[in-house]
């Protein structure tokens, strides 16, 4: 018997996409945990001063596993790990070309594979000439642009990103909010590996005064760009308080939990650069302050994705209208 309504037969964006690819998007997950760890490892290199405690690279004293001693544990441990990161970025880049239909995930996950082959190379030329500031620096903030584009690739492949679920909120406040967000912490994550890769951390040794006042005499370039990346805190912690609020306005649930999340984070960050003074560059203290910094560029730009995803269905929902109609029709 048939079955005629006046409902539209036309597909909606419910569920989960039959596209969804359950062990891709894990193995994208993977990468974005073991990205993170290898921000973390990388440092551990420089807060204990291990950068140049093996000379030579590729090779570590002309092995491929020197004896795991002193400062070599962190550095040739750090090249370990960002050889097992460079490996999955392999593995997935060749995965998603055979069984991805999107060309522009195709081509994000080749970008991906480039930078992690451009991330190695400069790390060898970090070594090869004895960590030059300006090579280091950049080696530092590529690792954040290559964690941001595995986060991208990893919602990108979500169910979340293919269903698009449908939303009432009203979003346009925050993606204006995130967008911004992302910006100003990349930029202070810039400012902060100009620090550290310019031994300034410890240029004004007092916190939360500078030398005792508010704003210290800039004699030198160290103290400037210490100083500035105090500043940078202060707008970050701004930039994250109008994201929650935007968020909450929204009243979209999700983002206003990222919202929380990631001024959570800024707060634990801001601690731990507090602590990272307070003790004279602590090892413990300063190496998570360097992977806490990854972690809110990550929440900020992962709340970036989720605002601007919900403009519009996703097309992986799509099923041709003549097969719903016909399904429609059948009892």
């Amino acid at each position: 018997m048939s079955v005629h309504s006046g409902a539209d037969p036309r597909p909606q964006a419910q569920g989960p996409s039959r596209s969804f690819d359950r062990w891709r998007h894990r193995f994208s997950v993977l990468m974005v945990g073991a990205t993170l760890f290898l921000i973390f490892a990388g440092g551990l290199v420089t807060s204990t001063g291990s950068g140049l405690a093996v000379p030579d690279w590729p090779l570590s004293y002309g092995m491929l596993m020197p004896p795991m001693v002193g400062g070599i544990f962190y550095e040739h441990g750090h090249r370990m790990v960002a050889t097992g990161v460079g490996f999955l970025t392999l593995v997935f880049a060749f995965w998603t070309a055979r069984r991805e239909t999107r060309p522009g995930v195709r081509r994000l996950a080749w970008a991906a594979l480039g930078i992690v082959i451009a991330q190695g190379v400069l790390g060898g030329i970090t070594v090869r000439f004895f960590l030059p500031p300006a090579v280091s620096i950049a080696h530092a903030c590529l690792a954040q642009t290559f964690f941001c584009v595995l986060i991208a690739l990893s919602y990108g492949l979500s169910r979340e990103w293919l269903g698009a679920p449908a939303t009432n909120s009203d979003t346009t406040g925050v993606r204006g909010a995130a967008l911004a967000a992302t910006l100003v912490v990349w930029l202070q994550l810039l400012v902060g590996a100009t620090m550290r890769h310019l031994h300034a951390g410890l240029a004004i040794p007092d916190f939360p005064l500078a030398f005792g006042q508010l704003v210290p005499s800039f004699t030198s370039t160290a103290i400037a760009v210490h100083f500035g990346h105090r500043v940078g805190a202060v707008l970050v912690l701004a930039c994250l308080l109008r994201l929650l609020v935007a968020a909450q306005r929204s009243r979209d649930r999700s983002l206003a939990r990222m919202g929380v999340l990631a001024l959570g984070l800024a707060l634990v960050q801001v601690a731990l650069g507090a602590a990272t003074i307070l003790t004279a560059k602590a090892v413990v203290p300063t190496t998570f302050h360097v992977a806490t910094g990854a972690a809110v560029l990550g929440t900020c730009w992962l709340t970036t994705l989720r605002a601007w995803r919900r403009l519009r269905p996703g097309p992986a929902m799509t099923r041709p209208v003549a097969s719903v109609a016909g399904a429609a029709s059948t009892a």
